[in-house]
C-alpha cells in the first residue's frame, strides 16, 4: 500500500503543475477533488507523459463490479492464452502467483504477480524472443523456448537451465507439459512453406485459409525431458495445432486440425505411447464448426465452443473423454465469445466476448461474461464493459485460483494490461 500512495502523491504532484494557467479558485477546486479521489483509495498509474493515467482500481458504473489491474508496470502486458494456465502458489504457500509476458523496448520478458498485492517482479532475462506459456507447477519453473533453444526458468531463484537444444533438421515450437512433466510436446512442418505464405499474406485474414488449403506436412512431437530425446508420434498433410496435454493424464494429448472450422473436424486427442488418434466430436450438419477447445481442470472432459450452424446457434459443449457423450449450453449471440473457461467444478463458466466483426456478429457483445448453467442453457451476467475494448487483441479469460475473480488482458486504455473484475 506504501508504493500506491506515492504512486497516487506523485499523479496528484504532477497534475498540479498542469493547472499553472488556471486562476487559483479554479486551480484549488480542482485539486480538492483530486485529492478526494485519493482519499476513497482510487489508485492510478500515469503509463507515459503522453498516454492517459490508467486506474489501478475501479467500478464498472455499468455493472457494478470491482476491476483490479494486476499489471501495474510500464509497456504492454499480456496475460497467457485461454487454455494455458498461468497460477502457481507461492513458496511458502500464502498467496497465488501468476506468470505473465511484459514488454520491455522491443522485447518481452516473463513476470510473476502476486494476486493479492499486485507486486510484480521480472522473472526472465532473455536477449533472444520468447515464446511459450508454460508453468511447471511441481518443479517450479517457466518453459519456455528462443529460437532453437527450449529453457527453464526456476520462479523462486530465477535460475535458468537449458532442458532441450533442436537439432538444425527440425524447426519446432514446443507449446505444452505434461502433468507429470516428464514430456513436452509441439509441433513441427516441412520446409519453408508455411513461414513464406505468412511472409506474403501477414494478416491472420490472409494466411489462414491459404495454409490449410496448402496441406503442408506436419508432425507432433515430444520431448522426453530426462533422456533428452525427441520422438515424432503423428504426421498428417493438416494444420495440427492448439497441442495440449490433459491435465490429469500424463499420456493424453490433444491437438486440432486448424482451418476454416467449417472444413475441419476438428478436436482430436492421441495416447503419447501408441499414436492412435481419436476423434472427440464429428460435424453433423452443413456449416458446423467446433473449436477453441479446452480441458476441463479435472482432465475428463474438453469443453469447446459449437455452432450448429456456423453464425446461427451458438453451444457452449463439453464432451467426456470416457463416453463421448456431450453436454451442450445454448446462449445467445450478443453472449457468444471468443474463449471460455471453467472453474474445476464445471459449475461456472466464463466468457471474454467479442465485437460485431466476429463470427457472431453481435450488435451488443462486448463484454466479459460470467455463465450460469440453467438446464440446457447459460443464464449470462455481464461483468465488464468492453466497449473501449479493440478486440484484434482477444481478452483470454481465466479464472484465478480461488474462483473469485476473472482475469484478462485489456486494451481499452490504450496499452495492453491485465486485469481482474471481482465475482
Amino acid at each position: 500500500m506504501k508504493g500506491l500512495h506515492c504512486m497516487k502523491a506523485a499523479w496528484v504532484y504532477e497534475m498540479k503543475f498542469s493547472f499553472r494557467s488556471f486562476n487559483h479558485h479554479y486551480s484549488t477546486l480542482i485539486l480538492s477533488i483530486l485529492f478526494i479521489i485519493c482519499a476513497l483509495n482510487v489508485g492510478y498509474t500515469q503509463t507515459s507523459r503522453d498516454s492517459v493515467a490508467i486506474p489501478n482500481v475501479w467500478t464498472d458504473s455499468s455493472t457494478g463490479h470491482t476491476i483490479v489491474r494486476l499489471s501495474r508496470r510500464y509497456g504492454d502486458n499480456t496475460s497467457f492464452y485461454f487454455h494455458n494456465n498461468p497460477f502457481i502458489r507461492s513458496a511458502d504457500g500464502s498467496s497465488d502467483w501468476m506468470l505473465y509476458y511484459g514488454s520491455i523496448g522491443q522485447e518481452r520478458q516473463l513476470f510473476v504477480v502476486d494476486l493479492a498485492t499486485q507486486k510484480s517482479t521480472q522473472l526472465t532475462y532473455q536477449t533472444l524472443p520468447m515464446t511459450g506459456e508454460i508453468v511447471a507447477r511441481k518443479h517450479r519453473e517457466a518453459l519456455y523456448q528462443c529460437g532453437d533453444t527450449v529453457f527453464a526458468t526456476q520462479i523462486d531463484t530465477h535460475i535458468t537451465r537449458v532442458l532441450y537444444i533442436y537439432p538444425d533438421s527440425i524447426h519446432g515450437t514446443i507449446t505444452t507439459l505434461n502433468a507429470d512433466e516428464t514430456l513436452l510436446a509441439g509441433t513441427f512442418n516441412t520446409g519453408d512453406a508455411e513461414q513464406s505464405i505468412i511472409k506474403q499474406y501477414p494478416l491472420k485474414s490472409q494466411f489462414f485459409k491459404r495454409i490449410y488449403e496448402a496441406h503442408i506436412p506436419h508432425f507432433l512431437f515430444i520431448i522426453d525431458l530426462q533422456s533428452k530425446s525427441l520422438k515424432v508420434i503423428h504426421r498428417e498433410n493438416e494444420w495440427t495445432n492448439h497441442v495440449q496435454f490433459s491435465p490429469t493424464d500424463p499420456n493424453c494429448l490433444m491437438y486440432c486440425h486448424e482451418g476454416p472450422w467449417e472444413k475441419v473436424d476438428r478436436i482430436w486427442i492421441i495416447d503419447v505411447r501408441d499414436g492412435a488418434p481419436r476423434l472427440m466430436h464429428k460435424r453433423t450438419m452443413v456449416n458446423e464448426i467446433a473449436g477453441h477447445e479446452f480441458w476441463a481442470p479435472d482432465g475428463t472432459t474438453i469443453w469447446f465452443d459449437l455452432q450448429m450452424p456456423k453464425s446461427e446457434n451458438f453451444f457452449l459443449a463439453g464432451v467426456s473423454l470416457a463416453t463421448g457423450r456431450e453436454v451442450r449450453y445454448r446462449h445467445q449471440r450478443n453472449e457468444w465469445s471468443i474463449h471460455y473457461n471453467t472453474i474445476p467444478e464445471q459449475t461456472l463458466f466464463c466468457g471474454d466476448g467479442a465485437d460485431s466483426a466476429h463470427v457472431a456478429h453481435g450488435k451488443d457483445a462486448s463484454w466479459i461474461y460470467l455463465f450460469h448453467p440453467n438446464g440446457d442453457h447459460f443464464s449470462a451476467e455481464r461483468l465488464v464493459n468492453m466497449k473501449n475494448h479493440h478486440y484484434q487483441l482477444e481478452p483470454n479469460v481465466h479464472f484465478s485460483p480461488d474462483g473469485k475473480w476473472i482475469i484478462f488482458r485489456s486494451n481499452m486504455f490504450g496499452p495492453t494490461n491485465v486485469f481482474a473484475v471481482k465475482l
